[in-house]
């Protein structure tokens, strides 16, 4: 007599399928990223008549909005699951982008800027690190890391993209066709693919039946419990000190590098660099997140991350600008990577998408200020030169406190499933 196979266990696994879309998720929040946004400003200001520190303060203004809503988007993608909360985040946020190309002065870039900025780079995101998170355990880091890899591609070879679109036609029509792709592709995808758990189609984490509990009963810490460890806090100062930095170095870069000697188009290129680099820097970091230490790992981003912005002092044309290139975008991404690696593991996926909804909140709203502040010191000083000294300060000590602040452990967390 032949044994009967448990049919989740003849089903194959769809975790893969799951990572394909939220990569895809990941790469179409570039509309909402400042590497994107950064093409746009010139011929914006150019248009609209504002100056730079104007548009710069509408920016911080439409960022820090955006980022008191993610809390509360944690909480949905735990309650709703990522399936619908990322289809509802789609279909609003290409509706941002139509509003944003339809404004005509500072108040409708300002009113853009929040819904692009919330949905975009924060709510889109963070439905799809949280999709993947509860499908992997044992390779959730190397997982994570491809997806950040070729989602984060997508998104830095897009301002080039975008760069040619804009030039061809204007910057209007260059964000309706950014709204109508995310439309097209990421609804459907959301709608038709997406599961929220592997217990949604009888399977189990990591596609291991030996997981067969965890497909019910998740361990994590609450987003009180989270957010009263102080390394918990260490993790929020790493990543948003690569947001600030790389949002002000990003934001201004077109203008930055120009003071260095680079045209624009070479200026906008130099997102290329950055994003071979990022990429190869998630992929790495990624897999060592599985095998690693949080501390070492976090503090040596955090030491190339002050590198890399002591070298915008001294980029010059040629290898100089490839090199800053690669340093930023190596750095810039081993943070996100180690962040979105180590949370789940640190504290749990029960409550992951609250936990990662307050560190985006916070980092994000961080991010608001980077480009007013350097455009500031920029009208201020007539160079960008004394911010980037001043700035390498943060990340180094970052570092000191991520070699000294102790880990939390996992037997401190209840055992609760995620909220109803």
């Amino acid at each position: 007599m032949t044994a009967t196979v448990p049919r989740a266990a003849r089903q194959r696994f769809s975790g893969p399928r799951m990572v394909v879309v939220a990569t895809i998720a990941l790469g179409f929040t570039a509309p909402g990223q400042t590497a994107s946004i950064s093409v746009f400003l010139d011929p914006m200001i150019a248009e609209i008549g504002v100056s730079r520190t104007v548009i710069s303060t509408a920016y911080m203004i439409g960022t820090l909005t955006g980022a008191m809503a993610l809390p509360w988007i944690g909480r949905a993608v735990d309650k709703y699951g990522a399936r619908r909360t990322m289809s509802v985040i789609a279909a609003a946020f290409s509706l941002a982008l139509v509003g944003l190309a339809s404004a005509t002065e500072i108040i409708g870039l300002g009113a853009g800027f929040v819904g692009i900025r919330m949905l975009g780079q924060g709510a889109l995101g963070l439905c799809a690190a949280t999709l993947v998170s509860r499908w992997y355990e044992k390779r959730r880091g190397t997982v994570l890391g491809l997806q950040g890899a070729i989602g984060g591609g997508i998104i830095s070879v897009s301002p080039v993209l975008l760069e040619r679109l804009i030039a061809a036609t204007d910057w209007r029509t260059a964000m309706l066709v950014e709204a109508a792709a995310v439309a097209l592709v990421v609804i459907p995808l959301s709608v038709l693919l997406v599961r929220n758990r592997p217990a949604d189609l009888g399977q189990f984490v990591d596609g291991d039946p030996a997981n067969g509990t965890k497909t019910q009963t998740e361990w994590g810490m609450t987003r009180g419990q989270a957010m009263r460890h102080p390394f918990f806090w260490v993790l929020v100062a790493g990543v948003g000190t690569a947001g600030f930095f790389g949002t002000a170095i990003g934001f201004h870069q077109i203008a930055l590098l120009g003071e260095r000697g680079l045209s624009a188009t070479e200026a906008a290129a130099n997102f290329l660099p950055q994003t071979i680099a990022g990429t190869t820097a998630t992929l790495l970091l990624g897999y060592l997140v599985d095998r690693g230490r949080p501390r070492l790992l976090l503090a040596c981003s955090m030491f190339a991350f002050a590198l890399a912005i002591a070298w915008g002092t001294m980029v010059d044309p040629g290898l100089s600008a490839i090199g800053f290139g690669v340093t930023v975008g190596a750095a810039g991404n081993a943070v996100r990577a180690i962040e979105a690696g180590m949370t789940p593991r640190l504290f749990g996926t029960a409550h992951i998408g609250a936990i990662r909804g307050a560190i985006a909140s916070v980092t994000i709203a961080s991010t608001a200020f980077a480009p007013v502040l350097y455009s500031v010191f920029y009208s201020w000083t007539g160079s960008f030169q004394l911010v980037l000294w001043l700035s390498t300060i943060v990340p180094l000590a970052v570092l000191v406190a991520a070699v000294v602040t102790p880990l939390p452990r996992p037997e401190a967390a209840e055992p609760d499933g995620p909220p109803a």
